[in-house]
């Protein structure tokens, strides 16, 4: 899997941190790779902080973890 991109987002909630990171899979899902997209977040509230991820890549991708070394 050398060619799979890692994207980690940063914001507070309510900012569109989570938004971004599906729209960004969405739009790499579009283009025909294998894409995953998800957020992490303590108490739902505006506010707080959230991380967002997402794994684009031309094959399928086994790993269902964070993101500790992000490309980006």
């Amino acid at each position: 899997m050398k060619d799979i991109v890692e994207i980690r987002w940063h914001g507070r909630g309510g900012q569109g941190a989570k938004t971004a990171s599906l729209l960004l899979a969405d739009a790499a899902f579009n283009t025909g790779k294998f894409v995953q997209g998800f957020p992490e977040y303590g108490p739902e509230r505006m506010g707080a902080p959230i991380t967002a991820y997402n794994r684009i890549s031309s094959e399928r991708s086994t790993v269902h973890s964070n993101i500790y070394f992000p490309d980006y």
